[in-house]
């Protein structure tokens, strides 16, 4: 069996290694367990023309970024668990792989370059998840119940009985969990279990597909206290999530930089990692640098996690969402943090804006844009089509959030070439550590005429 030379990884965070071709190119092969670096052989799964892919059976020569997981249950093995790709290589290399694929992105996508590389923003490495959905499986033949993560490449669900990404509280919980499940009379009609974590609150959304009985609610009340955390119930859609009995603490988090409080519901949006999204909504402001005499946009606004910190530095902010129950719900944010003078939300599509929707919208010195993974093409392309347009005001600056590098790329293409910026600045955001997700900032600046 041959030996390869892993050169890279991958978003898959598969190393990446050639196998010698007749055309002299290197035949690409992805294996899963290596890391760059490394000499390995390699048992290969898939093969095509022009690339393999297989697993890792032989390490010769190790990479001094390998470190030891720290989950029990990751590894290449069957039934381990899928929700970390990258927990044999150290933290702060992970960062570094992340940042070189935002730089390939921009370049290859879209062959732009940042004039600069701003540090990677990082935080704790473990018990950094404060949102999770974890599937629940009652297996009869065994007579268990399983809740967790998907194993790798399965729609199985692996056997956790910890997971130190998760805050050490609802790690130490999850057998437990499986136990109360085990014991309820609808065990088998419980598929879900979505975790929602707050200042000083853990929520906990049990899905279910039948009425509870009351011996099962019982049972939830009696957890709850043991454990202190919240039970909130979803027998159908998001909607129809409710907090058991009703009362009880407001899930909530802080933006002490800012002095504003976020309540949330356990099924909003709000992101996974608490404490790089303080880190992240204080440097896109920073970088935004509204002035008090501004008016700003906020596109993708959500609850107003960023519309909100932007609102004690500017004039005026606007921030624009897709759903009107999200419009009614940052209003109610930014009334309750004494910012609703100087705050208007709407609601628009934004995967639909064009031309006429941007001058309906008003022209604003500063752009704040933080889109799902769709990017916001639209948004992007109606700016290009503006631009060099008489009586037409651009945004002197933007500043683009991202979870999605390809479609940061596919967008900051058509902010430069053809909506008249430059991209400033640029670098990635280690909001998932251990997993192949690159969540980063970028900064556009209007080039001069």
């Amino acid at each position: 069996m041959d030996w390869l030379d892993v050169e890279s990884l991958d978003l898959e965070a598969q190393g990446v290694a050639r196998r010698a071709s007749e055309d002299g190119a290197g035949k690409v092969v992805f294996i899963e367990g290596a890391l760059p670096g490394e000499r390995v052989q390699v048992q290969v799964a898939r093969k095509k023309n022009n690339w393999e892919q297989g697993q890792m059976t032989v390490l010769a020569r190790e990479s001094a970024q390998r470190v030891r997981p720290g989950c029990p249950h990751f590894g290449l093995h069957a039934g381990a668990c899928g929700g970390c790709k990258m927990q044999h290589l150290h933290p702060a290399a992970q960062v570094a792989v992340k940042q070189r694929v935002l730089e390939d992105n921009l370049w290859h996508l879209a062959k732009v370059r940042a004039a600069t590389m701003l540090p990677a923003i990082h935080g704790p490495a473990w018990g950094y998840r404060d949102r999770a959905r974890l599937s629940v499986r009652y297996v009869a033949k065994k007579g268990t119940v399983l809740i967790g993560f998907h194993e790798r490449k399965s729609r199985y669900v692996a056997d956790m009985q910890v997971c130190p990404v998760l805050p050490a509280k609802v790690s130490a919980m999850l057998m437990p969990l499986r136990e109360l499940i085990g014991s309820m009379d609808q065990r088998d009609r419980l598929p879900q279990i979505e975790l929602a974590g707050g200042d000083g609150v853990t929520a906990l959304v049990l899905r279910h597909l039948e009425p509870l009985s009351a011996p099962d609610l019982a049972r939830l009340r009696a957890f709850a206290e043991s454990h202190g955390v919240q039970w909130w119930l979803q027998p159908k859609g998001p909607d129809t999530v409710h907090l058991l009995d009703g009362g009880g603490p407001v899930l909530s988090y802080q933006l002490p930089e800012f002095g504003i409080s976020m309540p949330f519901k356990p099924t909003d949006f709000t992101q996974v990692n608490p404490h790089i999204n303080r880190v992240l909504v204080d440097r896109a402001v920073r970088l935004l640098a509204p002035q008090p005499d501004e008016r700003v946009i906020d596109w993708f606004c959500g609850l107003g996690n960023f519309t909100l910190p932007i609102a004690t530095r500017a004039r005026r902010v606007l921030g624009v969402e897709g759903s009107e129950t999200l419009v009614a719900r940052a209003r109610e944010n930014a009334a309750a943090n004494g910012l609703a003078a100087n705050t208007a939300f709407e609601a628009r599509n934004l995967f639909e804006i064009g031309p006429d929707d941007l001058r309906a919208a008003g022209s604003a010195q500063r752009w704040l844009v933080d889109p799902p993974r769709e990017g916001a093409f639209a948004l992007a392309k109606a700016l290009a089509d503006l631009h060099g347009t008489e009586g037409w005001q651009p945004p002197r600056r933007i500043v683009y959030v991202s979870c999605n590098p390809a479609t940061l790329a596919r967008d900051a293409g058509l902010l430069v070439h053809q909506a008249g910026y430059r991209l400033a600045l640029a670098g990635v955001v280690n909001m998932f550590p251990h997993t192949a997700h690159v969540e980063s900032m970028a900064v556009f600046d209007l080039a001069p005429a």
